[in-house]
């Protein structure tokens, strides 16, 4: 689920491993290791902590020179935080680095004891490593084709064999894997933030295909043993993209960049002032037949949802439902080909998410995704993508990847409600312009990072906190909510507020924030009067606000008011507020704001 790197060519490769492995820290880990090629063999190094452990390791243990190697960071599923149980994994002959996870790898670790072979680490990856050697009498494919059909589960692999040097092969079913070849040698890895600074131009590894590294170039092999040329790919962003550029932490960079992420994101799509999507490959006749609506992502992504759901009923009047993509799948879902499913997932790999568009895809129904990768796996399998162009994004907690994807929600809602007839072509150009007009809004609320850092500073110390909000504003409650969890460790829900009297309230006591969202101008008496129900029984309320509600400052203790907007548009500028709310509280505490424990940015298994 964390990070994969190998290298075969001209370069020093423990260098190359151990700076790939830095690229991907961002994806969270809690130990690292490399395996390299030597004149006596395969050597592995590997530690637990952070990158810069296992580079210490490095140093005082290996002076090898080496051009071939493979590296990974962990997140521990199967087998605790060890040394022995990082990667990289041997048996035999054979060397391996795994994401994913191996269902049935029980059966087959009892399968290896009754022959009186028995694990070294407790982890499913030395068991696959035992499996494929069990498998290999000289042939790397044949036996790698041979393993897999014993393998239960999600994998991307990269393996070396003792007796093959300078050779790495790479399989992947469901575990995503991208792969360039350079005048400098051939580099795969989990993640394209890994391979930008030797390459623009990539490949995803197809599933079920094997690909042959060598310092030559790469042979990808598919299941009829045919050499395949997988459809290139290019990137259009810069290794300067993917680092801080002077920003204390990649999720304060993220935060700002997000008015020019939008901006990539609408103006493609914008023709005559009027949102168009058929350069996406995306025509209007996805909108035929159409009676209902599914939107499944997790977390954040699924709170997007939430968001474009309210746009997507106001202007089509048709039903849709937003289901967290881990319990849509087992939930025995009404579908039928007269439902689109729209999956959102900012990586395109997001394991229940492809689980959800796979189901949809058998149930006959029309499927959008809405990602932020270029030739993943969800957007392969999908009948229709919309990418969004955000760029690289670092930090754990997702920011940017947010907002653009909202950006995408109101297009597609606008697109669909003109080709119904709901709206005029004048008001779909007001509603693009008003779309246009968020960027605006964010750049001027991104100038409030003082006054929320100094309000933000109050929360240090606190260790419950709840959100509440109306319609909107309790959509965003929710990713606000997350946003918090996530990267300050203070407990925080988020509530409908009305729904406070009927048991949340007893949980509000002197000193307990509560940050109340009131921008919906609908449902603002009935919200500042939840308000006040939080703030008379000793709340400290922190209040955001539209420019021109007048509200009363005394409701609160302290007052956070967006630039003058329309309510339907509020969740970009409310997006950001949350996020520095979240940002200042974790800095106050001390916390590394871009690696929070136990969290991984790219979920992959289930």
């Amino acid at each position: 689920m964390c990070g994969i790197i190998g290298y075969t060519g001209q370069q020093d490769a423990k260098e190359v491993l151990t700076e790939g492995l830095r690229q991907l820290e961002y994806r969270g880990y809690d130990s690292a290791g490399i395996a390299f090629l030597t004149d006596d063999g395969i050597k592995t190094i590997k530690s637990v902590g952070k990158v810069e452990c296992l580079c210490d390791k490095v140093k005082k243990e290996s002076d090898d020179a080496t051009t071939c190697g493979i590296g990974h960071t962990r997140w521990a599923t199967h087998g605790g935080v060890t040394d022995t149980n990082c990667h990289p994994h041997s048996a035999g002959k054979v060397t391996l680095i795994h994401n994913g996870i191996i269902e049935n790898y029980k059966e087959l670790q009892k399968e290896f004891e009754a022959k009186g072979i028995h694990p070294v680490s407790q982890t499913d990856s030395e068991i696959a490593a035992m499996v494929i050697n069990d498998c290999y009498d000289g042939d790397p494919i044949k036996a790698i084709r041979s393993a897999t059909k014993r393998l239960e589960g999600a994998y991307a692999f990269c393996i070396m064999f003792e007796d093959h040097p300078d050779v790495i092969y790479a399989i992947r079913n469901g575990s995503p894997l991208v792969a360039a070849a350079t005048d400098e040698g051939s580099v795969i890895a989990s993640d394209m933030v890994a391979l930008i600074k030797y390459s623009k131009d990539y490949f995803v590894l197809p599933e079920h295909h094997i690909a042959r590294l060598t310092k030559d170039g790469i042979v990808v092999i598919n299941e009829n043993h045919v050499a395949i040329d997988p459809p290139m790919l290019h990137v259009n962003w810069d290794v300067a993209a993917a680092k801080k550029g002077g920003y204390d932490y990649f999720m304060l960079k993220e935060i700002h960049e997000q008015p020019e992420a939008i901006r990539n994101t609408i103006t493609p799509r914008t023709k005559d002032g009027l949102p168009y999507l058929e350069d996406d490959g995306v025509p209007d006749t996805i909108f035929d037949g159409i009676n209902r609506i599914v939107i499944t992502g997790c977390g954040t992504a699924m709170h997007a949802g939430l968001v474009g759901k309210n746009m997507l009923e106001h202007l089509i009047r048709i039903p849709v439902s937003v289901e967290i993509a881990s319990e849509f799948r087992y939930s025995n879902p009404i579908l039928d080909p007269h439902t689109l499913v729209i999956t959102i997932s900012q990586s395109g790999e997001t394991a229940d998410t492809k689980a959800a568009l796979e189901l949809a895809n058998k149930c006959g129904c029309k499927t959008l995704s809405i990602v932020n990768a270029k030739g993943t796996s969800i957007a392969r399998e999908s009948d229709y993508v919309l990418y969004t162009h955000a760029g690289p994004e670092i930090a754990v907690a997702s920011t940017k990847a947010y907002t653009v994807q909202l950006s995408v929600l109101y297009l597609f809602a606008f697109r669909f409600a003109l080709v119904r007839g709901c709206i005029s072509e004048q008001e779909a150009r007001d509603y693009m312009k008003k779309l246009h007009a968020t960027i605006d809004d964010i750049t001027t609320v991104l100038t409030y990072d003082t006054q929320i850092q100094s309000i933000s500073e109050r929360l240090k110390h606190s260790e419950d906190l709840f959100f509440i909000g109306r319609g909107l504003d309790y959509a965003l409650s929710c990713e606000g909510s997350i946003k918090l969890k996530e990267i300050s460790y203070i407990h925080s829900e988020a509530y409908a507020a009305g729904e406070l009297k009927h048991g949340t309230i007893s949980l509000i006591t002197d000193n307990v924030p509560v940050i109340a969202l009131a921008t919906q101008r609908n449902v603002l008496a009935k919200t500042l009067s939840n308000v006040v129900e939080v703030r008379s029984r000793g709340a400290m309320v922190i209040l955001i606000t539209n420019a021109d509600t007048q509200v009363d400052a005394s409701l609160c203790d302290h007052m956070i008011t967006l630039p003058k907007m329309d309510d339907a548009f509020t969740p970009f500028a409310s997006a950001v507020v949350l996020q520095y709310i979240a940002y200042y509280a974790a800095i106050s505490r001390g916390l590394n704001v871009d690696q929070p424990r136990n969290l991984a940015k790219s979920v992959t298994v289930e």
